[in-house]
């Protein structure tokens, strides 16, 4: 058994799937990679299976597609992360170091890959936001132990969210390792949508998460990159 299992989602990403997981191949000596597709009607599974220990299909949507992989998983602790999401040198010692101190779970910094100057304020509001409130987002790489994985029953299944959920489940478990190591994660959406206004579009979504919207109805809105 490896100390770790890496999971990463998919959906359509044939065009680089191989070049993130190529990433990934210097920790198998530490960790089993562990790809969940969403039923993609490209190549994204053809492509990943030489770089993976295996691929699966689920169906599509994060909280589902990695609740999958974490069934699948034999690692003692769960790594997920996107497949737009980069992680630093020294990634999979971080966070042994952290479990190692009596944490069972937390993220990873972030940085944005995007040119806009203003991007680097945004991923340190992000940054310092997760450490004020505990909670993160996947784009930061979270881990878990699987025990404690287990114990909060997983991540939920919907549509958008599933992560600050998560988080929130985990906290009744204790705070998370912030770790300043930092994931470069894609600022596509930021650039599709203008940064200024996918800030807002975030916190006013979170807002609306927070006082009980349905979350059908704020993945809709995300998509479309639109209040409502």
């Amino acid at each position: 058994m490896k100390p770790f299992s890496i999971i990463v989602p998919t959906f359509r990403e044939a065009a680089k799937i191989e070049a993130h997981l190529r990433t990934l191949q210097t920790l198998r000596s530490q960790a089993e990679i562990l790809v969940v597709d969403g039923g993609s009607d490209d190549d994204t599974a053809k492509l990943a299976r030489p770089w993976a220990d295996r691929v699966m299909t689920a169906p599509r949507g994060r909280g589902g597609q990695l609740n999958a992989g974490a069934r699948a998983a034999r690692g003692e602790a769960l790594l997920f992360l996107h497949a737009d999401t980069r992680l630093p040198d020294g990634a999979l010692n971080e966070i042994h170091r952290a479990l190692a101190d009596n944490r069972r779970w937390g993220r990873f910094d972030v940085a944005l890959d995007g040119r806009a100057p203003l991007l680097r304020l945004v991923a340190a509001m992000m940054n310092l936001r997760s450490r004020l409130t505990g909670i993160a987002t996947g784009d930061q790489a979270i881990f878990v132990t699987q025990e404690a994985f287990g114990r909060v029953g997983g991540l939920p299944v919907q549509p958008l969210m599933e992560d600050i959920e998560l988080c929130r489940r985990l906290k009744n478990l204790g705070p998370p390792a912030c770790l300043k190591a930092k994931v470069v994660t894609s600022a596509r959406r930021w650039e599709q949508f203008g940064v200024i206004r996918t800030i807002l579009l975030m916190w006013w979504l979170r807002l609306r998460y927070f006082l009980g919207t349905d979350p059908n109805r704020l993945a809709r809105l995300y998509r479309e990159g639109r209040f409502g």
